[in-house]
């Protein structure tokens, strides 16, 4: 293990590794490692030498060496060329990092991996979160795999499919007439009373380090390169801030081709936008986002403890925070799969629809590297498409020659 210390990321406090922490004085903290000693023992080919998961990056992550991860062989995602989609769009080089592929069918995968292998580690019998969905689907696979107890608190609304894997894994699951705050109120209000571990983004430090991953994994598959853009939806945002740590730690190791790193752009819907409010305001706080509403539940995040973190990044990078339009995630969502073939979660819908307008304020230029993150499995969320098919009767002729126009 190369970890070093726990940081606070508000005040730079340190604490001694090794130990349960949450956050300081309500704030996230990061984790330190010392990347001297990790240039000396480690060199990026060994890497690619180990297992297609993102445990290959053990020196950049918070388990000790000698502790088995609590894994359900989280692979490598695939980055997907998009050329019809890019054409349309005037962007010469698009891709799309497709994390609906991993085990649970997001990139929740990644941080609960990391999490859970770091409270069984440290000594936790029963976890709790908040979730807008994906999230609290993921905890309750990886505690069941860990032999942990799991409570989930859902908004009311969420998506059935995340209430259901949660509860066929085996956690306590509750829904809640209200917001993901009102979710986590309940949870930090519990935690004395039930003895559980708040499991909430950036409430502890260690599902960053595994969403961090997904900016190894890219600068990897890219042979050290980077893009010139990213484009992510932004709700708690740990994979938008774990992705700069990791372009930073790769930096500071030497192991990166180019000294230019990517522009963040922290995509949100309209429906719920602090972020891009803070950030047109000039803001390194975020007001909460009143009556929030919107399709893409993970963006459904009114208030989030890692706002100025998230502005912090979108700032350093050069990047924007964007709001897309809430009537434009189905259109999306059907434009993509039937361009490409990738079925996209409506978080990245949103994403796409950012993209549209950036483009057109020529704030990206055609030919540089544009990657989106697609977040989740667009057959996780069956409530946002409704359907009114055309129907064929059997005991009928059937009319072929209008079935294309159908």
């Amino acid at each position: 293990m190369f970890v070093s210390h726990l940081e606070s990321a508000l005040d730079g406090t340190r604490f001694e590794p090794g130990q349960v922490h949450a956050t300081h004085q309500g704030r996230p903290l990061w984790v330190r490692y010392d990347l001297e000693s990790v240039r000396k023992t480690t060199r990026p080919n060994d890497w690619t030498g180990r297992p297609p998961t993102l445990w290959r990056y053990r020196e950049l992550l918070p388990l000790p060496a000698n502790v088995k991860p609590v894994t359900l062989g989280e692979g490598v995602t695939p980055l997907l060329s998009c050329p019809r989609l890019g054409s349309q769009l005037g962007i010469a080089d698009l891709l799309v990092k497709d994390e609906s592929q991993l085990p649970t069918g997001s990139f929740k995968s990644r941080g609960m991996t990391v999490a859970v292998s770091m409270a069984r580690h440290l000594g936790l019998k029963r976890l709790a979160i908040p979730t807008a969905g994906n999230a609290g689907g993921a905890l309750a696979a990886y505690a069941a795999r860990a032999g942990l107890e799991a409570f989930v608190f859902m908004p009311e609304d969420t998506p059935a499919i995340n209430q259901l894997e949660a509860y066929l894994a085996g956690a306590h699951v509750f829904l809640v007439n209200g917001l993901i705050t009102d979710c986590g109120r309940i949870v930090r209000e519990g935690a004395e009373r039930m003895g559980w571990f708040d499991m909430s983004t950036l409430k502890e430090p260690y599902r960053l380090e595994g969403k961090k991953t997904m900016g190894l994994e890219l600068a990897e598959q890219l042979d050290g390169q980077l893009p010139d853009v990213i484009l992510y939806p932004t709700g708690g945002g740990t994979g938008l801030i774990g992705m700069w740590k990791a372009f930073q730690e790769l930096r500071e190791l030497g192991w990166l081709k180019a000294d230019k790193l990517p522009r963040m752009i922290a995509c949100q819907s309209d429906g719920c936008a602090p972020i891009v409010k803070a950030f047109e305001s000039g803001l390194r706080f975020a007001e909460p986002f009143l009556n929030a509403r919107t399709k893409a539940s993970g963006l459904r995040v009114p208030a989030a403890v890692g706002d100025f973190m998230m502005l912090d990044v979108i700032r350093a990078s050069g990047g924007y925070a964007v709001a897309g339009r809430e009537k434009s995630i189905v259109p999306w969502m059907r434009r993509v799969a039937g361009s490409e073939g990738i079925g996209i979660c409506p978080e990245t819908a949103v994403c796409f629809d950012c993209l549209e307008q950036l483009q057109a304020a020529k704030k990206i230029d055609p030919n540089e590297k544009v990657v989106v993150f697609n977040t989740g499995a667009a057959q996780k969320y069956p409530e946002v498409v409704r359907l009114d098919l055309p129907r064929i009767n059997k005991d009928k002729a059937v009319d072929f020659e209008n079935l294309a126009r159908s």
